[in-house]
């Protein structure tokens, strides 16, 4: 599977070009290539997701897991300009052009990085997510589980899945796991989720 965007070092030739993200009084030109995440366009999914989803409701540190070339983790530190904002991948094509576009916007409050360069003791304010659900359920609740326990006391994670990807069933399993959940919105097929962190374990 190393030509998936969840490759660390994808075996597609690259092919650069651009996108066009445009979200509120936000326009910008992203660079993208071959073997990341919806290269060719924003995917759908994460525009959903910067339309719908509000901005941190406490203060603090601010997550995009898996951050593909940027646009979430871009958007978000526009939104919250003295905040520092992760931008964590496994994909080292990805995280070359987040960097890139974090640079180009102006946001130096983008910190990119793999996922392991993050220091054990940060908490995060709010997450924002596209997760990567086709890299199979066991990886990916392992993922969600450890950033979203990171999330802080009035913090929240917002996820966009879509729905025949398994975005009810997930809800239903985070809150198994004692991860409050709920559907903040539904649209195009994608569903917004908000999920809290675990109550009195903080």
């Amino acid at each position: 599977m190393s030509q998936h965007y969840f490759s660390e070092e994808p075996a597609v030739a690259s092919a650069p070009r651009t996108v066009r993200l445009t979200v509120g009084d936000i326009d910008l030109e992203l660079a993208t290539d071959a073997g990341v995440f919806s290269p060719g366009h924003v995917d759908p999914g994460t525009r959903t997701l910067l339309d719908n989803a509000p901005e941190p409701s406490v203060r603090g540190d601010l997550l995009d897991l898996g951050c593909g070339y940027g646009a979430i983790a871009i958007t978000v530190a526009h939104w919250r300009k003295r905040a520092r904002v992760w931008a964590v991948d496994v994909n080292e094509r990805a995280l070359e052009l987040a960097r890139r576009n974090a640079e180009a916007a102006g946001r130096g409050n983008v910190r990119v990085c793999r996922p392991e360069e993050v220091p054990e003791d940060v908490r995060f304010a709010a997450i924002y997510s596209n997760p990567p659900i086709k890299v199979g359920k066991s990886i990916l609740h392992e993922m969600l589980v450890h950033w979203t326990a990171r999330l802080l006391p009035g913090g929240s994670a917002y996820l966009v899945v879509q729905k025949h990807l398994g975005s009810d069933s997930l809800a239903r399993w985070l809150n198994e796991q004692g991860f409050p959940t709920t559907r903040l919105t539904s649209e195009r097929g994608y569903r917004v989720l908000t999920v809290r962190p675990p109550t009195g374990d903080h």
